[in-house]
């Protein structure tokens, strides 16, 4: 692999765990701030790969639509949310000490009829940062892991890789002395899922609108957690 490449790779995990640490931290909860920090450097970040991926021929292809990917980012962003709603029930069910990794992560996002009256702003930004994510992970960083891995198993170390950047996260959201391992486990299981998908299409279309289905479902439709009513 080529030194450019590695240094592009590391940028993109050490920018992406120093920001997603200070997105996350306490005293940026509920804020503007927070969805800056959150999603800005990745955009930052996806504009600097398209320009890559424009000059070898690459984003064209990655963006092409086709019939169907609607149904098929639909699809498995539902297979995504199922899995998310089963695990959450099973390792950190409410009631049990470890629901406040839950409680941590989604008081982070902020108040839930604070995002409700933002809705369109809120959609709108979590396009772009799926958008951006993809072009970013299972885009340029899959495709320069390719060149030393293969492509066969690029789509996993680019998922792995994924889920380390927000190892930051286990600090900034911790409770007291504990860890909270949550964005970590949910970034690398959906880095896998959206990795799969973009190598079993050969495009990011659908991986884009899976992931940017998920994540208005887990946000804004059906949190996995939310304070009693």
């Amino acid at each position: 692999m080529r030194p450019q490449n590695i240094a592009f790779i590391s940028i993109a995990v050490v920018v992406t765990g120093v920001t997603s640490f200070l997105a996350f931290s306490p005293s940026r909860s509920g804020t503007w701030a927070f969805w800056a920090l959150a999603v800005g450097p990745t955009v930052a970040l996806a504009a600097v790969a398209s320009t890559w991926a424009a000059r070898e021929d690459l984003l064209r292809d990655w963006l092409r639509p086709r019939w169907g990917d609607f149904t098929r980012g639909l699809g498995a962003s539902a297979l995504l949310f199922a899995l998310a709603w089963a695990v959450t029930r099973l390792v950190c069910p409410i009631g049990s000490s470890r629901e406040i990794w839950l409680v941590s992560l989604y008081g982070q996002i902020g108040d839930p009829r604070s995002l409700q009256a933002h809705a369109g702003a809120i959609g709108a930004v979590l396009v772009v940062a799926a958008l951006a994510e993809e072009v970013l992970w299972r885009g340029a960083v899959t495709q320069l892991l390719a060149e030393r891995v293969g492509s066969r198993a690029a789509w996993v170390w680019a998922a792995g890789l994924y889920g380390l950047s927000y190892v930051p996260t286990m600090w900034a959201l911790r409770s007291g002395s504990n860890i909270d391992p949550v964005l970590v486990a949910a970034a690398l299981g959906a880095g896998l899922v959206w990795g799969a998908m973009a190598r079993h299409f050969g495009r990011l279309t659908p991986s884009i609108l899976a992931h940017a289905l998920f994540d208005w479902a887990v946000i804004m439709m059906f949190p996995l957690w939310g304070p009693p009513r």
